[in-house]
């Protein structure tokens, strides 16, 4: 197989075969973990890694020599549509462990689809009907359209929006369901959608710059755009091969405003779904039934001490109480005025407040005293706590 090696192509050779490597991580990850958001990133990597192959192999002699040309002409390297519904489907796949792929979702890759059939059509017609290049008398690869690189890479920006959008949801809804939220909110997500975000500027900052510097819209001058992505792309794959957050709380939207929880058993959407834009109501306002779930809850919290389970949900409490999530997420919001995972922190605050004032910290570390009651990290304990008090832990150790 022919390949010059030289400074440009050598140097997307090493982003793109890391590409390919990490796709191939990432599919041997996911066959034996069984998680589908695996497949998904490994799908993306992909991708993402044939996009740079034209640019690559085009410095490395394939556009002037046969079969080579034909080759880059007629096999679409640049999926532009793929890109944004597959990095959608990862978020979701990612959060919600209930996610399943349906015709439904299916319609998001008919573009695609329509794509490859477009220049499959103009591979047939050439090659059998004219039997010369027709569509391709020009010289330039149909990927390199400006109408195609334009409205694959806005498609791209629709779909991080939808993802962003998607992820929000889940912000509000974990706060809701988790005593731990703060670890379920996933860093690793912010990351990759920042980083998607990037190649997508890339682009516009590139032509914005060409404006000014008609040297980038060479052949040369492209390059450096592929260089810089595809050390975006290399930085997504090893991040998200090294990713082991898993959510284990299923979902599926409801509204806008509602969520409704899965628990594996015939589900009830009214007793089982949630408003994860809870109003604080006046007290005044309280009805006896809040009033009365308000006192379980509270017993039950503090007579068991489940807010020491690091990973106490809002589906524990309700088989607790044997009732739903419904009655007990609406008692903690508009009984107690604030979200569950707030609601449990108090709770560890409280704990935390009293071994303090017993002098156990003369005696065992903060984080040790955190941990034992129900925290599971120094951030998250050290900003609940300062929440709760307005102070460090510190602070109120010196205060007492």
């Amino acid at each position: 197989m022919r390949f010059d090696f030289g400074f440009y192509s050598s140097l997307l050779l090493i982003t793109f075969s890391q590409g390919i490597i990490y796709s191939a991580l990432l599919l041997k990850k996911a066959i034996r973990s069984g998680n589908k958001s695996n497949y998904w990133l490994s799908a993306f990597v992909f991708t993402c890694s044939l996009f740079i192959a034209p640019w690559m192999l085009g410095f490395a002699g394939w556009y002037d020599n046969q079969p080579y040309r034909d080759i880059l002409f007629y096999f679409p390297f640049q999926h532009l549509f793929l890109m944004g519904p597959i990095i959608f489907f990862y978020t979701q796949s990612l959060l919600n462990p209930s996610f399943n792929f349906s015709k439904k979702e299916f319609l998001h890759f008919i573009p695609a689809i329509l794509y490859i059939v477009g220049i499959a059509s103009l591979w047939i017609y050439d090659r059998f009907i004219v039997g010369d290049y027709y569509f391709y008398a020009d010289g330039t690869d149909k990927d390199f359209d400006y109408w195609y690189q334009y409205s694959g890479f806005v498609s791209m920006a629709v779909y991080f929006v939808l993802s962003l959008r998607y992820y929000s949801t889940y912000r509000r809804m974990i706060y809701n369901v988790a005593s731990n939220a703060d670890e379920l909110l996933f860093r690793w997500i912010k990351n990759y959608l920042r980083a998607f975000l990037m190649m997508i500027l890339l682009r516009l900052g590139f032509d914005i710059m060409a404006n000014f510097y008609p040297e980038l819209n060479s052949y040369t001058g492209s390059w450096w755009f592929f260089l810089f992505y595809s050390i975006v792309l290399y930085y997504i794959a090893v991040t998200g091969y090294s990713n082991a957050i898993i959510s284990k709380i299923p979902f599926q939207l409801s509204t806008s405003n509602r969520i409704l929880l899965l628990t594996g058993t015939n589900e009830i959407p009214e007793e089982n779904s949630i408003d994860i834009e809870h109003q604080e109501l006046p007290i005044q306002a309280e009805s006896p039934e809040i009033a009365l779930w308000k006192e379980k809850i509270a017993t039950l919290i503090q007579r068991d001490k489940l807010y020491e389970n690091p990973e106490l949900t809002l589906t524990d409490v309700a088989e607790k109480l044997q009732t739903n999530v419904a009655i007990v997420s609406k008692a903690v919001n508009q009984g107690f005025q604030m979200n569950f995972n707030d609601f449990i922190n108090n709770y560890r605050i409280e704990a935390v407040k009293n071994s303090f004032e017993k002098g156990e910290h003369k005696k065992s570390t903060l984080l040790g005293i955190a941990f034992d009651c129900g925290f599971n990290s120094k951030a998250t304990f050290n900003r609940a706590f300062r929440k709760n008090t307005g102070l460090s832990p510190k602070e109120f150790i010196e205060k007492l």
